[in-house]
């Protein structure tokens, strides 16, 4: 009970990190990439913006991971880890290029760590519960990562579509604090 208490404690700790650091990266999305699209080159800002995102991933997933005290031993944690590492990497070559490519590369890695994510809170149910959240985001996740990549050829698209899918994803990791809150109430009871 004292490991389940201290990793929900640590994981509520986690996502409300991941949910300032998302709302805080919105507002500048939003600010400085709203009018640009699919055939425009990203600008310098919303090119770091880009490049920092998975990178930002890879950093709450080490955070996680110690959290856990699960280290090396957390093949999963590891494989989104390279995922975040290849993604920022691609997004170096990708906001080179066009708006329209770097949401290809976006899409790409949302809908992989989204299937991460998915295996993550079902593994994580049984040990921690209240995961309902985390399912519903790592599977909203993988249907907005596919929509990227698909609307990654229209000239249409720009990059506040992925503004949206960090907001949506710190309001779901947001509802995961409270269920993890909920839950750790009632065992003390």
């Amino acid at each position: 009970m004292t490991t389940t208490v201290t990793t929900s404690s640590g994981l509520r700790s986690v996502y409300l990190i991941r949910v300032a650091f998302s709302l805080i990266w919105v507002a500048l999305v939003v600010t400085t990439s709203a009018s640009l699209v699919s055939t425009d080159r990203p600008t310098v800002i919303a090119a770091v913006l880009l490049v920092i995102y998975p990178l930002w991933d890879v950093i709450a997933t080490l955070l996680e991971r110690r959290m856990a005290g699960t280290g090396s031993t957390d093949r999963v944690g590891t494989t989104n880890m390279v995922l975040g590492l290849a993604t920022a990497a691609g997004m170096i070559i990708a906001v080179f290029s066009t708006i329209g490519t770097a949401l290809l590369v976006f899409g790409i890695w949302a809908l992989l760590s989204g299937v991460i994510q998915l295996v993550v809170a079902i593994r994580r149910r049984r040990t921690v519960g209240a995961q309902w959240p985390m399912v519903i985001s790592g599977g909203l996740s993988v249907l907005a990562g596919a929509s990227f990549a698909a609307m990654s050829a229209s000239a249409t698209s720009s990059l506040s579509t992925v503004a949206g899918y960090s907001a949506f994803g710190a309001f779901w990791f947001l509802v995961s604090v409270t269920a993890l809150s909920i839950r750790g109430r009632r065992e003390k009871r």
